[in-house]
């Protein structure tokens, strides 16, 4: 029996990922029909289906459950070689691929991608923007090098470096400019805005205020800080942002910000990545160059900013 190619392997966890052949055709940049063969060539190949196919589902067989996680540690190893053969060379190059959630990606990329590039002019950042446990699956899968994320992910496969804290701010319509910040206790009765479920920002705002799963005041949970400010412009609610949305996300906005009297509510931004990863050596001057993109972006919001760079002294094991 002739050996599966790394193309097929790639094509089969492509499908097994989207379950859909037009979605997994477009990321491994091939049509379908050639997608559809090479699956095909895969499973003659092996003598056994490897999916189900329905009229409008596909589904892992049960021996395709039991191939994956093998494809997997497959691919991951030849990703490993790849990452073996940047850390032989001189300082970071090549390929990085970094995740970001949306809480932070929107406010930083424009000063992470240029100090990025100042810093390591032979490294080609590709950014994947999506919720902390996406990232964290496809960090261990080997699908992302590395990930900006709130901490702490607590994954014990995962390095975890902070980077800095910042607060969180209180947002509200403008009708309530000079009004002193409510108790954290009493804004889920006031129509506390969240982000929908899976965003760790919605999880940081329920536990500030001391609450499980409250019932927002629109009924709508949104998918970005963008619509949360407009809600609130709206006269629907009040919410939370963090520190470095705040420039942003206020603009032109009819709403007036606000700080919370100490112990204000802050998170930890920091970066993750695999402790067996070939390129955890190389995350020291990594670090240093987000951070100092962090810092400098975040000077400015608000006066004086109580967005504060954590020591590189302080940052492993944050």
């Amino acid at each position: 029996m002739a050996d599966p190619t790394l193309k097929q392997l790639r094509y089969f966890e492509a499908l097994a990922q989207h379950g859909h052949f037009g979605r997994a055709a477009d990321l491994c940049a091939i049509s379908q029909p050639a997608l559809s063969v090479q699956i095909q060539a895969l499973e003659a190949m092996l003598g056994l289906p490897l999916f189900e196919r329905g009229h409008r589902s596909l589904h892992l067989t049960e021996f395709g459950e039991r191939f994956r996680p093998r494809v997997q540690d497959i691919l991951r190893a030849v990703d490993d070689l790849t990452d073996l053969a940047r850390v032989a060379q001189d300082g970071l190059r090549g390929l990085l691929r970094i995740g970001v959630i949306p809480t932070v990606a929107p406010y930083i990329l424009p000063w992470l991608l240029r100090q990025l590039s100042q810093d390591f002019p032979n490294l080609q950042v590709r950014i994947r923007e999506t919720t902390t446990k996406a990232l964290v699956d496809e960090l261990k899968d080997g699908r992302i090098d590395t990930a900006i994320v709130a901490l702490p992910v607590s994954e014990p496969s995962l390095q975890e470096a902070a980077l800095i804290s910042e607060s969180f701010v209180l947002v509200r319509p403008a009708r309530d400019g000079g009004l002193p910040p409510p108790d954290r206790h009493a804004l889920p009765d006031m129509g506390l805005l969240l982000l929908e479920e899976g965003h760790c920002f919605r999880d940081q705002a329920l536990s500030f205020c001391g609450v499980g799963s409250p019932t927002t005041a629109s009924g709508l949970d949104a998918t970005s800080l963008s619509t949360l400010v407009q809600m609130v412009g709206a006269e629907m609610g009040l919410t939370l942002l963090p520190e470095m949305a705040v420039a942003l996300e206020s603009r032109g906005a009819a709403v007036t910000v606000s700080r919370f009297a100490p112990p204000a509510p802050t998170r930890t931004i920091g970066l993750i990545w695999r402790k067996t990863s070939p390129l955890a050596d190389r995350m020291p001057p990594l670090l240093d160059s987000i951070a100092a993109a962090l810092a400098r972006k975040s000077a400015g919001d608000l006066g004086p900013s109580p967005v504060a760079p954590v020591d590189s002294a302080d940052r492993s094991g944050a």
